[in-house]
């Protein structure tokens, strides 16, 4: 089926970078961008469907390319000690942190998981967002890995929405193997090839940091992943500087997440190897933290940066991606131009998705939002709220939010 998407303009960020067309049309055939271009220079597509976007500006379709959709329970007694000055590590010690999460997430069945990550995944949906990746990491035994893994799928088959599942099993060490970090990163390799084989997994991830995992135990889950065809992302540099992302770098990761304690050793490790760099503003916002990622580095040495939401129930409940965008500008000091191209363009990279998503060109899925704003700089200049928007995934609508 072909369809017209006219009378608009279109921020493609073809070519790497922000790129803008005015008065500009989209011809679609079936779920694939045909051809897109000023409106004037249209192919004839005799009995297309024809919309008309009304002088939209139309953006990829957003990608949130690091979040923990799935999990049970909720952490807000932890915001609360958070205000009261307790740090993340000893909300951790007193059995708090992720722990808790694996507790809750243990306890609830499949259908529960999955309501509540439906619930939030529509959220970002109505929020522009037609594509994400889900971690699991709240289980951290094969069951519950399994479980989480299971509901990323059913979302992705469900719902309006591309969703990746990353293995995160080397997240936090589980209670039953406290002081045996190693023997637990043992059994991460064992039940790696396990769910690969269930088809679950689609790329795996760590936390690489001292109150979770070492260098070289986040090494032997790499060399897992290597043995089994998957790529690896790394949680890297949050709290303090473990050149975790260097070691990302040498296993050529999509993406290394967090950051704010990079160094340029570590950046030019990065840019060596194409490795993304993910920042996190809601969970920097949410910890409070001031140690700054080093954005100028990154910019300097040609490093992708992404931006997503790291939604999850401890340190970045955040339910707009949006929202990051913005947050990413304020907090950051990124420019909305490098905002949106880190949640779309940049963040298909990090997905390993580049070759189908994250631009508007021929050639790659009809995954985009057409907003009703006068600039793009817009979805970023707006703190929260809606903004009147129709979200096409696969040439198809998959939301509609009217201006009131």
């Amino acid at each position: 089926m072909r369809q017209v998407w006219r009378n608009c303009h279109a921020a493609t960020m073809a070519g790497g970078r922000y790129s803008a067309i005015e008065r500009a049309a989209i011809l679609t055939r079936d779920e694939l961008i045909e051809w897109i271009g000023p409106e004037d220079a249209l192919p004839h597509a005799d009995g297309a469907a024809v919309h008309d976007l009304g002088g939209a500006w139309v953006t990829p379709g957003l990608i949130d390319c690091h979040t923990h959709l799935v999990f049970g329970g909720d952490r807000s007694r932890e915001f609360e000690q958070r205000l009261q000055g307790v740090d993340y590590a000893s909300i951790a010690a007193q059995g708090g942190g992720i722990a808790s999460t694996v507790r809750a997430t243990r306890a609830a069945r499949e259908d529960e998981l999955y309501d509540g990550a439906r619930r939030r995944a529509l959220q970002l949906l109505r929020d522009g967002v037609t594509t994400l990746e889900v971690k699991s990491g709240y289980g951290l035994d094969l069951a519950s890995e399994r479980k989480m893994l299971r509901v990323a799928r059913r979302l992705g088959q469900a719902l309006p929405l591309t969703v990746r599942a990353t293995f995160l099993g080397a997240h936090a060490l589980p209670p039953e193997y406290e002081g045996r970090a190693d023997d637990y990163v043992g059994e991460v390799c064992r039940m790696l090839p396990v769910l690969a084989a269930e088809g679950l997994v689609d790329a795996v991830d760590a936390f690489c940091e001292h109150l979770a995992f070492s260098p070289a135990q986040v090494e032997r889950v790499f060399l897992a992943a290597r043995q089994y065809g998957l790529p690896v992302k790394l949680h890297a540099e949050q709290l303090s500087s473990q050149h975790g992302a260097t070691l990302a770098a040498r296993y050529g990761a999509l993406s290394a997440d967090h950051l704010e304690y990079l160094t340029e050793s570590d950046v030019l490790a990065m840019a060596r190897a194409g490795t993304v760099a993910v920042l996190l503003p809601g969970a920097f916002y949410a910890l409070r933290e001031t140690q700054l990622p080093p954005v100028g580095l990154l910019r300097q040495h040609g490093v992708p940066i992404a931006i997503s939401s790291d939604l999850n129930p401890g340190t970045s409940p955040a339910l707009s991606l949006r929202l990051m965008l913005s947050m990413a500008c304020t907090l950051f000091r990124l420019t909305p131009e490098e905002a949106l191209a880190g949640a779309t363009l940049h963040a298909a990279r990090a997905l390993g998705l580049q070759a189908s998503h994250g631009s508007l060109e021929a050639g790659k899925v009809a995954d985009f939002v057409a907003w009703e704003v006068g600039h793009p700089a817009e979805l970023a200049y707006w703190i929260g709220g809606d903004l009147p928007r129709r979200v096409v995934r696969h040439a198809a609508l998959a939301h509609v939010t009217a201006a009131r």
